[in-house]
């Protein structure tokens, strides 16, 4: 088992390298302006691009500006603004429901906390760790649809169960990387490695990745 892992950090080391260097300015591809509001276009994100959760919640937070203005609205108010995201009715009301976390019993502020972040629809692990990671620097890893896929195909995990390769990641990768590499994934899951068709001849990881060679 040491020798998998010592083998397997090394991966992680080589990989993390070449994914800084080929995207120096990797970064979250949704807008983040306040704690609150990344939460928000985390609930929005789910089976929508980041591109259209940034349009559809600009219009939102300048027409309602903070958690008060949106937990004051009727449903069917939220839900014309964010209909564009799909998912509407499901998106609504965990719009609702964290806005009236953020006003009730949480008093303003975010919660450094997985957990209760978790107990809103809507938010589930990926989206709490993304809050957490990149509000607070906690060490969290963001696991999507791409970031499995890449770890997959270059051999740091065996499964393509979210936790699973969470907990993969989190054996190899220092813990300061968690946050970075998994935008660092979505880069490489867009530019190079996607689902159809990778671009394997162009890919910076081609000489070790498992999946082509």
């Amino acid at each position: 088992m040491a020798a998998r892992n010592t083998k397997g950090k090394a991966l992680a080391l080589k990989m993390y390298d070449a994914l800084s260097t080929e995207f120096p300015d990797s970064t979250c591809s949704l807008e983040i302006d306040c704690p609150e509001n990344l939460a928000i276009r985390g609930i929005l994100s789910a089976q929508c691009t980041d591109k259209r959760v940034n349009i559809t919640a600009r219009e939102l937070f300048e027409k309602f500006p903070d958690m008060n203005a949106i937990a004051a609205q009727d449903p069917e108010t939220i839900a014309a603004i964010i209909k564009p995201c799909g998912l509407t009715g499901s998106k609504t009301r965990s719009v609702m429901a964290f806005a009236k976390k953020m006003t009730g019993e949480w008093g303003g502020v975010v919660p450094n906390d997985t957990a209760l972040l978790m107990e809103v629809p809507g938010i589930g692990r990926k989206i709490a760790n993304l809050i957490v990671g990149e509000v607070y620097g906690t060490p969290a890893v963001v696991v999507d649809t791409h970031c499995k896929r890449v770890m997959k195909r270059v051999g740091i995990t065996e499964s393509t169960d979210p936790n699973k390769v969470e907990k993969d990641i989190m054996k190899v990768f220092p813990e300061d990387t968690w946050i970075r590499i998994g935008h660092l994934s979505v880069d490489l899951g867009r530019k190079y490695c996607t689902a159809q068709s990778p671009k394997c001849d162009a890919c910076p990881l081609a000489s070790f990745c498992a999946g082509r060679i």
